[in-house]
């Protein structure tokens, strides 16, 4: 079988990993390049056999790559996320765990260029249109990834990588509440339906029937949880203004309960059909932010959050994460400025993957 050859780099980023691309070495159609990517990663098989991926939404992410055109930004990071049993692509969300792999992979592909020490790399998010500065270590004129960074839920330590996401209420919709409400009524569900850096929508644990505390392995056996997750959820995402969500994975899902450790609240965050064995960077902006935000679903529920800027630590399934955020309280709400996180990633392989050549013959 002829194939073409397309060169790539392999990062985990966060708790996700993935094919990292340069944008103009894939087709610039939509619909041959889903083509491609479901390829690349294996999509239609429950274990990505034929393909990279993992088996898991979050090693089914793809990141592509190019110098930005805007002068506010470096590097344009468009994302897809493949489906793992489906030959489907959603070009519709961004993902902050891959995210956090851009800025080391823009400098391995000679995008940007070191800096020092340490090197900052601009990113404007092509699918959402945030912009997040990233903080590299390049000590010596290299990406360094050893380091003594710990991620919950990622083996060992790493070099950090800091992220600033600015101007990330209303990533999708342009309001802080889709709906024009703290909180909505769904078949009797009481949610909060916010976009922050991820529009989500957000319920109690209890409401659902379960304690919020489970684990991954826990959460994937309970069907009918889901079914009745995913009909919620429909009906949240047609109120937010996306229409049809069922083949789209945004909005996604949170499920929040009263802390056990020392988090100012616990979460259970779905991709939306499957559980996340930890929490999305994005996704834990957003819920940080409905914990701020008076009259949600988190009101009675989240232990009290210190004046900005604050660090509002969420408890996951593999641990803890904290997001660091800045904003102002108004009689009437909460004006949420930005979000900072530190995370990890580590180059894992580079070279080139391959796909059947009936797919595309190469650029």
């Amino acid at each position: 079988m002829s194939q073409t050859a397309i060169p790539y780099h392999f990062l985990r980023g966060g708790t996700s990993r993935g094919p990292y691309f340069r944008r103009n070495d894939l087709p610039a159609d939509r619909e041959t390049l889903s083509e491609v990517l479901c390829a690349v990663v294996g999509a239609g098989n429950p274990r990505n056999i034929d393909g990279l991926g993992g088996g898991n939404a979050v090693t089914t992410k793809v990141a592509m790559l190019s110098r930005s055109y805007d002068p506010a930004a470096d590097v344009d990071y468009f994302f897809a996320q493949v489906a793992v049993e489906e030959r489907l692509v959603d070009y519709g969300p961004t993902c902050g765990n891959i995210l956090v792999g851009v800025g080391p992979a823009a400098i391995e592909m000679g995008l940007v260029p070191v800096a020092g020490d340490v090197t900052s790399v601009r990113i404007r998010a092509v699918n959402t249109g945030a912009l997040v500065e990233a903080e590299v270590q390049t000590p010596g004129g290299a990406v360094c990834y050893d380091g003594d960074t710990a991620v919950d839920g990622v083996p060992g330590t790493a070099a950090p990588v800091a992220l600033n996401f600015m101007e990330v209420v209303g990533s999708r919709t342009g309001a802080f509440f889709p709906t024009g409400n703290a909180m909505d009524v769904i078949d009797g569900i009481e949610v909060s339906c916010v976009d922050v850096a991820m529009p989500m929508m957000i319920a109690r644990a209890a409401d659902l029937g379960i304690s919020g505390h489970e684990s991954q392995t826990e959460l994937d056996k309970m069907p009918d949880l889901f079914a009745r997750m995913e009909a919620l959820r429909l009906q949240a995402g047609r109120m937010m203004g996306f229409g049809d969500v069922s083949k789209s994975v945004v909005p996604k899902l949170g499920l929040i309960a009263p802390p056990r450790g020392k988090g100012h609240f616990a979460v259970r965050y779905f991709m939306p059909w499957t559980t996340h064995p930890t929490v999305a960077v994005t996704g834990a902006q957003c819920l940080a932010a409905c914990a701020l935000a008076p009259g949600t679903v988190a009101d009675g529920l989240v232990r009290p959050i210190d004046p900005s800027p604050a660090a509002v630590t969420l408890e996951h399934p593999m641990g803890e994460m904290d997001v660091l955020v800045k904003y102002d309280t108004r009689p009437d709400g909460v004006d949420f400025q930005s979000a900072g996180l530190t995370r990890t990633a580590r180059l894992i392989a580079r070279g080139e993957v391959l796909i059947p050549r009936s797919i595309w013959g190469g650029v």
